[in-house]
């Protein structure tokens, strides 16, 4: 839904999470290889979901507050503002004002360009070391090296001012984040490297006779970007950083849309759908695939599921082959509507991968400045004073809210954002911050960037000075703790910025005495050790029965794991004396304990290890077998 315009250049110049076997990429020996990101330190912050909830490898929950930082997506290749900033001095800045994950669009023309070893140039930004080395002239002056431009240095070559290309300069900025304790979500914005490419309805370019009227507004040359390049492209991103856990998290495609049209007898195919088929523009069928992939090479990776534009209304026996209306009267509607990416009601009965630790439903959700939708308008028209409740009974709880509410899978609002009007879109924007604070929502705003045009940003022009109006509602959202205000990152050792913890000193430090703003105010926050029966060796003592059956029931299924990874989050309601009539028993901590029995409690790893039993990955969950 976002609409960018180009600056002049003086101004702007972890579980296996899927079923069935893993689909393997398709050999091309003619593709190019790149070297590898660096590998992390210590690869300790993958995460993964238990219910509505996000956790650390230790059953920590953790909460991703960020923004957005556009321009890998759009013709330059490069996030913008460069042209203006030092990214050191960028991301510091960001991380000193709390902001622990920043999403980062991007187009699959870029990364295949990146793939195939052919990297797609730079603009719109400044980089300089000159001279690169100190200089010393006849008289015995030394020039300092970088006296007469220092500015992204480490985006230049040996020379001080040959630019590198856009595939070396993401993974330095892939590493400047890590170095702030920012975590990273890769979103893949749009087919092409273009500053509308996001216009297009899908993940995908295949020209079809649905399409001439998107070529005809110039958003795409004509090149195809097939849906196999999608896939390809994106889980090559994953098994280069693999090893690097600053990209926690995939957006498989931005606002996937398109509209019914009003006559004709089949959905077009130009239109995402979300439905049990597996057509191309079947958006939960692609996501399923895509998901698959990307976990193939990395099972620790969090995958986000946006959603469509519109589905039909099959309680009234609508399919997608129903033609809409126009300005049907009121009870007559076949279709319901949404914002671009913001439709999810189809995850109520067609989940992607449901027996996913790793899939994360991710809406975007905008005010009345972006466009004045029904929820906000009155049956003539007029300005309605909505609230929270008619923002859930009208648009939020069918769409979106009851993947939280019901406790299916977590969400992340991608984008969420506007004008601060000091009318009704600035009460929308305080009305959806306060409602993610309360029920742990995670989310990233829309954006950083100044050159928004329908939301503006967080920054000014020269993307220097905060909007302090805008930050200060923003900032309300963003994970910190109750009374000292630090910001909490997502790192386990590197702290958030200059006012920031770790992910460690907060749980070892601050977690159970002043707590954090997530759900609206809590202490504690998921901690939880694992506990083991000291006085029995389970490679031993173990009860009778199969290796994996968590539950005791006799047999091995995904309701194991489940309580595996619930026995671990909240020890106090599924522990060993937890209050759920549920909970794990000694027997069944013993059972499910297949990794380490000997040394170890329950522990990720476990749920891990009987989720690949399932997937046929392995044959047997005796503790030590091959």
């Amino acid at each position: 839904m976002r609409k960018y315009f180009k600056m002049t250049a003086a101004i702007a110049a972890a579980l296996i999470a899927f079923n069935g076997s893993v689909n393997a990429l398709p050999a091309d020996n003619t593709v190019k290889t790149l070297p590898a990101a660096a590998a992390d330190d210590t690869g300790d912050d993958w995460l993964h979901a238990v219910g509505s909830r996000l956790y650390d490898k230790n059953g920590n929950e953790v909460w991703l507050t960020g923004a957005n930082w556009f321009g890998l997506n759009c013709t330059e290749n490069v996030p913008h503002g460069l042209y203006a900033r030092d990214v050191d001095d960028m991301l510091q800045d960001v991380a000193n004002h709390g902001i622990n994950i920043i999403r980062f669009p991007i187009s699959t023309e870029l990364l295949l360009s990146w793939m195939d070893g052919e990297p797609l140039p730079v603009s719109s930004i400044q980089a300089s070391y000159n001279p690169p080395t100190d200089i010393v002239g006849e008289d015995g002056t030394v020039t300092k090296a970088g006296t007469y431009g220092n500015i992204n240095k480490d985006f230049v070559k040996e020379d001080g001012k040959t630019e590198k290309n856009s595939m070396e300069i993401f993974d330095i900025i892939m590493q400047k984040c890590k170095k702030y304790g920012i975590k990273a979500l890769i979103d893949v914005h749009s087919p092409a490297s273009h500053n509308s490419g996001h216009n297009y309805n899908l993940w995908y370019y295949e020209p079809t006779a649905d399409d001439a009227d998107n070529m005809a507004t110039g958003h795409f040359s004509g090149e195809q970007i097939t849906w196999d390049d999608w896939v390809d492209s994106i889980t090559w991103l994953a098994e280069k950083y693999k090893n690097d856990d600053t990209i926690i998290a995939y957006d498989l495609k931005n606002e996937p849309h398109g509209k019914r049209l009003y006559s004709g007898s089949e959905c077009p195919a130009s239109m995402a759908k979300w439905d049990n088929s597996t057509d191309k523009n079947n958006w939960r069928y692609s996501a399923e695939e895509c998901a698959k992939s990307i976990l193939g090479v990395n099972p620790n990776a969090l995958i986000l599921i946006e959603g469509i534009e519109q589905s039909p209304m099959t309680e009234k026996g609508i399919t997608w082959d129903d033609p809409d209306q126009f300005n049907p009267e009121p009870g007559q509607e076949k279709w319901y509507g949404a914002w671009w990416g913001g439709n999810l009601r189809g995850v109520k009965d067609l989940p992607v991968l449901p027996e996913s630790s790793q899939i994360v439903y991710s809406p975007h959700d905008y005010g009345p400045s972006v466009y004045k939708q029904s929820w906000f308008c009155n049956a003539d028209g007029t300005a309605k004073n909505f609230t929270t409740e008619t923002l859930l009974d009208e648009y939020w709880r069918d769409t979106w809210a009851y993947i939280n509410e019901d406790d299916i899978a977590p969400l992340l609002i991608g984008e969420w954002g506007g004008h601060m009007d000091g009318a009704e879109n600035q009460k929308w924007m305080g009305l959806l911050r306060d409602y993610m604070i309360k029920h742990h929502i995670n989310h990233t705003f829309w954006c950083l960037n100044p050159n928004s045009g329908d939301t503006g940003g967080l920054l000014d022009t020269q993307f220097s000075n905060w909007d302090e109006a805008k930050y200060g509602l923003f900032e309300e959202s963003l994970w910190q703790t109750l009374s000292s205000g630090k910001y909490i990152g997502l790192d386990h050792q590197t702290a958030l910025g200059e006012n920031g913890l770790s992910l460690t000193d907060f749980y070892s430090n601050y977690a159970s005495t002043e707590g954090s703003n997530l759900d609206g105010g809590t202490k504690g926050g998921g901690h939880t050790e694992p506990v083991t029966d000291p006085t029995t060796d389970p490679t031993t003592d173990g009860p009778t029965g199969l290796w994996g059956d968590a539950d005791c029931n006799g047999e091995v299924k995904m309701n194991d794991v489940v309580l595996v990874m619930q026995s671990i989050a909240n020890q106090d309601k599924y522990g060993l004396t937890g209050s759920d009539s549920e909970h794990i028993t000694a027997d069944g901590q013993k059972l499910a304990n297949v990794v380490d029995p000997a040394n170890t409690g329950l522990t990720v790893q476990d749920a891990l290890q009987i989720q690949k039993f399932l997937l046929e990955m392995i044959t047997d969950l005796t503790p030590n077998a091959k």
